[in-house]
């Protein structure tokens, strides 16, 4: 079942990417009392999320956070040091990059994808969504191969 607005995040153990290496971090801890503004990617370095999505977010950083946002967050299926390695090249400091790297996370909000037809196995699909101390506030789902509602300009127009 997918999640919806008004939902709270699942309990998933996701990984910080952090300069002193990988950190285990609970959903229900980390979300809690801020607003988060997520986006989460099929995977890090691939085309579209490597020339668009990230550097959207890169880009609209301010603009989000002088719309009450305390924290942008990063998520595919991952490990933590390709997410790290993936924020650094974008040269952000903005992002924090939470790897998601068996699925368990895109499983638990409902929004996995196939991809083994492209040789990447079990994806967490292309959304966006507002989290507000743990709750959905906003949900952004984008159809197979578009790249639209999950955008940070999306987001600020929700905001």
């Amino acid at each position: 079942m997918t999640i919806s607005v008004g939902d709270k995040i699942p309990e998933t153990t996701l990984v910080k990417a952090t300069a002193e290496g990988p950190q285990q971090v609970q959903t229900s801890e980390y979300f809690a009392g801020k607003k988060v503004a997520l986006f989460s990617v099929p995977g890090a370095f691939t085309p579209t999320c490597s020339a668009k999505h990230l550097p959207g977010f890169v880009e609209k950083a301010a603009d989000l956070k002088a719309k009450g946002v305390d924290e942008i967050v990063g998520t595919a299926v991952n490990d933590a040091f390709v997410m790290g390695a993936w924020n650094k090249a974008a040269g952000s400091d903005d992002i924090t990059m939470l790897a998601d790297g068996n699925a368990d996370f895109a499983e638990a909000v409902g929004l996995t994808m196939d991809g083994s037809g492209f040789g990447m196995g079990k994806r967490g699909q292309r959304f966006s969504m507002i989290i507000n101390d743990g709750v959905v506030e906003q949900l952004n789902v984008e159809e197979a191969g578009d790249f639209k509602v999950s955008s940070a300009e999306h987001m600020l127009g929700q905001l």
